[in-house]
C-alpha cells in the first residue's frame, strides 16, 4: 500500500477531531470573561507548533540512533538502511532551523549534527572488538559535539538557553543512547528497552526546552504564543504517546519475526506503555474503567500483533488471516468507540478508516521486512512514526475544547498526578486529562457495542 504524509495528516485530521461539547456552566461578570478566555484555548498556535515538529524530529532521532546503534551491533540486514534514515532525519531538522535562524545558522546546526551521528558507528565498533581506546575516542567525540552544540544553542538563542542547560540536556541524551545499547550489547535486555523508554521521553523535555528558548527570543515570530501552555503541554503528552507505540510495535514485531534474544524484553516494553495508560485510566475511573482501557487495547490490537510475528515465522496463512482480521476488528470497535461516544459528529467510518491507517502501516512495516524489503520497510516506518503526530493536534485541539477550563494556564491542576512511566511532572495533568476525555469515549462506545452484540 502506497503512503503519503498528505494521506497522513488528511486520514488523522478526519478522524481525532472530535467535536466541542457544552463547557460548564458559567454566570456574568468575571465568569464571563473567564468564558471569553476559555473559547480560546487551542494547542494549534504557532509555538505549540514549533514546540511539536521538535517533538518528532527529537524523539525520531533517539530512536532511529539507538536502532541504527542496534542493527549494526548485530549485523542486521537493514543495518545500512536505519544508517541512513538518521542521517536524513539531521538533514530534516535543517529547514525548522533555517526557519528560524536563516540559512547559514541552519548550515552550522546541519554540520554539527550529523556529523555527530558518525560517532555512533565508531562506538559500536569499539564495543564489538572490546576496544577500550575506541570507546574512550569515541566518548571524548561525543562529548565534543556536546560542547559544539550547546555553544551553538546559546549563541543561537542569545542566552536564552544558557550553554551550561544545553550541555546538560545534551550530555545526558548522549549517555541514555550510550546506556542503552551497552545494555543491550551486555544482554540486559530488559535494563535496555527501561533506558531506552526513559531517554525517549527526555527528548520531549528537550524539544519543550528549546522552544521556550526559541519563542521567547523571537515572540513577534510566533505572534506571541507560547510553547509552554497547558495545551502545548497536552499536545506533546498525546504526540510522545502516540508516537512510543509505534516505534515499539515495530521493533517488538521485527525482533520477534528474527527470533532475536531481545524479543520478550520488548514485549515486555509494549507491556509498560499500556501499563502507563491503565494507570491513569484507573487514577480518574477506577479499576472497572481501566480493566475495559486493557481489554479492548489489547486483545484485538497487541496480542494480533504477536501473532502476526508467529504466523510469520512458522508461514502460517491461516494465523496470518486471522491476525489480520482481528485487527480490522480492532479497528471498526475502536472507530465505532469514537463514533458512539460522539453521538456520529465524527462518522464512524472516518474514525475507522483512520484507526485502520495506523495499522496497516504497522502491518507493511513489518510485512516488508519479512519480504526483505528492508529499504521500504524502514521508509515505511518512519512515515508511521510521522502519522502519528496528527495526534497531538487533532485530539489534543478536541479535547481543549471539550473542556476548555482544565487547559487554561493560571487556572489551578484539577487532575491527579498520575505518576505515568517517563513521563516529566509538568506534563502529567495534560496526560490525565487526555486519558480521561480518551477513557469517556471509552466507556460510553463500550456500553453502546455491549448492547449490540447483546442483541446481534
Amino acid at each position: 500500500m502506497k503512503h503519503t504524509k498528505k494521506f497522513a495528516a488528511t486520514a488523522m485530521a478526519a478522524a481525532l477531531v472530535l467535536p466541542g461539547t457544552a463547557a460548564f456552566a458559567s454566570g456574568g461578570g468575571d465568569e464571563m470573561k473567564h468564558e471569553d478566555g476559555a473559547k480560546n484555548v487551542t494547542v494549534n498556535t504557532k509555538a505549540a507548533d514549533l514546540r511539536a515538529t521538535l517533538d518528532q524530529l527529537l524523539s525520531e532521532h533517539f530512536v532511529l540512533a539507538v536502532m541504527d546503534m542496534k542493527k549494526q551491533y548485530d549485523g542486521s540486514k537493514d543495518a545500512k538502511y536505519y544508517e541512513a534514515a538518521l542521517k536524513q532525519n539531521a538533514l530534516d531538522m535543517t529547514p525548522a532551523i533555517a526557519s528560524v535562524y536563516g540559512e547559514e545558522g541552519a548550515k552550522q546546526f546541519e554540520k554539527i549534527f550529523v556529523d555527530h551521528n558518525k560517532y555512533t558507528t565508531d562506538l559500536v565498533k569499539a564495543v564489538k572488538a572490546d576496544d577500550q581506546d575506541g570507546i574512550n575516542a569515541s566518548k571524548a567525540e561525543t562529548e565534543e559535539f556536546v560542547q559544539d552544540l550547546s555553544s551553538f544553542l546559546d549563541t543561537a538563542t542569545e542566552g536564552k538557553l544558557p550553554k551550561a542547560a544545553a550541555e546538560e540536556v545534551l550530555r545526558t541524551h548522549e549517555a541514555d543512547v550510550y546506556k542503552t545499547f551497552q545494555q543491550y550489547a551486555a544482554g540486559d535486555y530488559e535494563g535496555s528497552y527501561n533506558t531506552f523508554r526513559e531517554g525517549y521521553s527526555r527528548m520531549y523535555d528537550i524539544s519543550k526546552a528549546l522552544s521556550v528558548a526559541i519563542t521567547t527570543q523571537m515572540p513577534e515570530k510566533f505572534d506571541n504564543t507560547k510553547a509552554d501552555t497547558k495545551a502545548a503541554d497536552l499536545r506533546s503528552t498525546l504526540n510522545s504517546l502516540a508516537a512510543e507505540h509505534v516505534a515499539l510495535a515495530n521493533i517488538s514485531m521485527t525482533a520477534g519475526v528474527d527470533q532475536a534474544k531481545d524479543y520478550d524484553a520488548a514485549n515486555w516494553a509494549e507491556d509498560m506503555h499500556t501499563a502507563d495508560f491503565k494507570a491513569a485510566m484507573k487514577s480518574v475511573y477506577g479499576q472497572a474503567g481501566a480493566d475495559q482501557f486493557e481489554q479492548v487495547w489489547t486483545k484485538n490490537h497487541i496480542e494480533a500483533q504477536a501473532n502476526l510475528v508467529t504466523a510469520a515465522i512458522n508461514d502460517d496463512k491461516k494465523l496470518m488471516g486471522d491476525a489480520q482480521d482481528m485487527l480490522k476488528m480492532f479497528s471498526n470497535d475502536f472507530g465505532a468507540f469514537l463514533g458512539a461516544a460522539t453521538e456520529e459528529n465524527l462518522p464512524t467510518k472516518a474514525a475507522q478508516e483512520a484507526v485502520s491507517g495506523h495499522e496497516t502501516y504497522v502491518q507493511d512495516t513489518f510485512m516488508q521486512y519479512v519480504e526483505g524489503d528492508y529499504k521500504g520497510s524502514v521508509d515505511t516506518f518512519r512515515e508511521s512514526y510521522a502519522y502519528m503526530y496528527g495526534v497531538g493536534a487533532n485530539l489534543g485541539e478536541a479535547i481543549v475544547k471539550q473542556s476548555p477550563e482544565k487547559f487554561m494556564d493560571g487556572t489551578p491542576e484539577s487532575m491527579p498526578n498520575t505518576g505515568n512511566g517517563g513521563m516529566s511532572d509538568n506534563n502529567t495533568a495534560a496526560t490525565t486529562g487526555a486519558i480521561a476525555l480518551f477513557g469517556l469515549a471509552l466507556g460510553a462506545a463500550g456500553i453502546v457495542l455491549a448492547r449490540k452484540r447483546q442483541n446481534a
